[in-house]
This record gives structure tokens, sequence and C-alpha cells, in this order.
């Protein structure tokens, strides 16, 4: 099964691991398991570090694609076709990022890992952290 993570569980994942379930944990660790991270997370991420309300040890590029790699985490990058599915959301969550995780997962098909309680009044899969 492919999942796409949301910005916050990835970030729990690789340094938080203790806040999900074990079930969860064991899942995500799983070698058959597909783990994606969309373009959307990136440049999120990217802004709150430029803004000072994320701290990395160093720039992001070169690190987020280190722990992409060291996590098994491939990139979904943001298309046309998700950027137009942003337009048809209802407006129940003003998040972008948010927004366009949702839009892509209902594009592509996949469940979001996500503890974000705003996601469950959109027609997309979740799986609870």
């Amino acid at each position: 099964m492919r999942i796409l993570l949301d910005t916050q569980c990835w970030l729990w994942m690789l340094a938080a691991p203790e806040r999900f379930t074990p079930a969860r944990r064991d899942q995500l660790a799983a070698p058959e398991q597909e783990l994606v991270l969309s373009a959307a997370s990136s440049w999120e991420i990217a802004i709150k570090h430029s803004l000072g309300k994320l701290r990395l040890p160093e720039d992001p590029f070169p690190y987020l694609e280190r722990l992409m790699a060291a996590s098994r985490t491939s990139a979904l990058p943001i298309e046309h076709r998700h950027a137009f599915r942003v337009a048809r959301l209802p407006a129940h969550h003003r998040d972008p990022f948010d927004r366009m995780l949702i839009a892509q997962a209902q594009v592509e098909g996949l469940p979001i890992l996500t503890a974000d309680p705003q996601f469950a009044v959109y027609d997309v899969e979740l799986l609870p952290p």
C-alpha cells in the first residue's frame, strides 16, 4: 500500500516515533510499505525553516533529501491535475499545504497518515497515527 504522509506525521516518524501506535510504527517500518511525501510538504518545511518556525540542522534541501532516502520515502510532485482539484475542494480547511495533500490523495487514490482532525471532513481515506 502507498501512504501519503502529512508533513507533521513525516517529521514525527523521523524525530518522535513514539507519537504513533506500535501497530502504526510496525506498518511504517515494513519493507513492503511505500511511503510518499508531497512536494507540498517540502515546500511547507522550507517556508517554515526560512521564517524561523522550524529549526533544522542545515539547509532544507540536502537535509530533507537525505532524510527521505533514509526513511524510504518517495517524492510526490505537484501536478496540474492536483492543483485543479484543490479548486474543487470545499473550503473546510484554509491551510494551502493541507488542501494540496487532500487533493493529491483524492487524485492519486492514496490514504493520508495525519493527526489533523480537519482532514476528516473531506472525501479521503485517513490513517491515524
